[in-house]
């Protein structure tokens, strides 16, 4: 297991030192100034030379990613704005605030959003897919499929503005969603962030209801299900001791993704519901050309998305003991 977990950190840190380079040589490409957006209207020459200079726009591209790869390893006390502990980020361009501190104040929103959404999409997915394996041909199955397969055409987009027209505008039943602490205020981070997780849990729950249902129906035609079958064993006990286990890996699987993808920023729901996360924050940072925040929310999403990804496969030596991790 420890042999795995180095292996697969070390591929995560070759595809996050890949993806920064990407991601720098990408903002160059730009057409866009960002010493000219943030210079105004009453830029003169000799103001964007000093912008310039003072961004250290005017290196060579491969010494600014040399910096930027030593002031976030090492810190810096070069900045303009003042010291810079590791991870440095750097500072943004427009708010002239530190990326790494920008990013810790918009993470409680998104973990708070991902974290409440998935609970509320794994009940109700594995929840009606299971009973959909258990009632298989029955209305009651034909029902869960058939709705399912509905909602997973509809998109955030259309379902978030609707929640949003019936449950807050129209009957006023709930209140516009914001993030509240939950230190400060539980109720209010609750009663803020409950249209959210209903319109997300919706969106990914059709998923996990149609995967949960074809994979416990493939157990069940298993050899060593049908093997428990025939030795007399109930059908209630074989169904959640053997099938249920063993088709938990691919649901695992694609937990570890969406987890993953949620946690490096839900970009249209908290834009749809007006959620100061990451995802809106990945926006700001390419609306504004914003080279350190648009690499800072980057990488961060990434390293999410990794981490999710080599936990997955750790636990698929627990989930099924045949696996075995090298």
């Amino acid at each position: 297991m420890l042999r795995f977990l180095v292996r697969r950190s070390l591929g995560a840190v070759v595809i996050l030192f890949l993806l920064s380079i990407v991601t720098f040589l990408l903002f160059f490409g730009m057409p866009r100034d960002p010493a000219l957006l943030m210079c105004g209207k009453t830029c003169t020459p000799a103001n964007l030379e000093n912008l310039h200079r003072v961004l250290g726009l005017d290196k060579p591209i491969p010494e600014q990613y040399w910096i930027f790869l030593k002031n976030l390893v090492m810190g810096s006390d070069d900045f303009a704005q003042g010291p810079c502990p590791a991870p440095c980020f750097g500072y943004s361009y427009h708010s002239n605030e530190q990326v790494w501190g920008t990013l810790m104040d918009r993470l409680p929103t998104t973990l708070s959003l991902t974290l409440g959404g998935a609970v509320c999409f794994l009940i109700i997915g594995l929840g009606t897919g299971l009973i959909a394996a258990w009632k298989r041909g029955t209305l009651v199955d034909k029902t869960f499929t058939a709705g399912a397969m509905v909602i997973s055409s509809m998109q955030i987009y259309f379902l978030g503005p609707l929640a949003l027209a019936i449950l807050v505008y129209q009957t006023h039943v709930f209140d516009k969603p914001a993030y509240n602490e939950f230190t400060e205020n539980p109720a209010a981070w609750f009663g803020g962030l409950i249209i959210p997780w209903v319109v997300l849990s919706t969106i990914f729950a059709s998923q996990y209801t149609r995967m949960a249902r074809s994979s416990m129906i493939e157990q069940l035609q298993e050899e060593h299900v049908r093997t428990a079958r025939a030795k007399g064993m109930s059908r209630r006990y074989v169904f959640f001791r053997y099938a249920w286990r063993g088709s938990l890996i691919p649901i695992v699987t694609i937990f570890g993704i969406d987890l993953g993808s949620l946690l490096g920023g839900a970009i249209i729901t908290e834009y749809t519901f007006g959620l100061p996360g990451l995802g809106r924050l990945a926006v700001e940072s390419v609306f504004f050309s914003d080279l350190p925040l648009l690499l800072g929310v980057m990488l961060f999403s990434a390293t999410m998305i990794l981490l999710c990804n080599i936990v997955v496969d750790a636990a698929y030596a627990f989930i099924d003991p045949r696996v075995r991790l090298a």
